[in-house]
């Protein structure tokens, strides 16, 4: 299960964002899963759970989007979205495609809870 190391990069990333910006804990992360990424979004989810203990992402919350997969054809230049496992051209039927969007494991987002400076009165 190499989501367990994917969750485990993923949340160091995420410790070191919370770390610079001086939070205390870390509410939502929130990413990006393409069908075509090789991750399975449900074993991320669960290996999240088991990597976030005792961390400041302890009580986070884990958002994972999944964008469409979208195709361009080398052959007649059209951009289309199709199914994962049908890379074909929906404009000429072409096979020769580059995949423009689905096969991204991206960060997008990390919700911080920033503690209040203290005021002086």
């Amino acid at each position: 299960m190499h989501e367990l190391s994917v969750c485990q990069a993923l949340l160091t990333q995420v410790i070191e964002i919370a770390a610079e910006r001086g939070a205390d804990a870390v509410e939502r992360i929130v990413i990006e899963v393409g069908p075509l990424s090789g991750v399975e979004p449900a074993l991320l989810a669960r290996a999240f759970d088991v990597v976030r203990t005792g961390s400041c992402a302890a009580q986070a919350v884990l958002s994972i989007e999944s964008p469409g997969v979208t195709i361009c054809c080398v052959t007649c230049g059209a951009q289309s979205q199709t199914a994962p496992n049908r890379l074909v051209c929906t404009a000429c039927g072409g096979y020769r495609t580059r995949i423009v969007a689905g096969d991204e494991l991206r960060l997008r987002r990390v919700e911080l809870r920033v503690p209040q400076p203290a005021s002086v009165d």
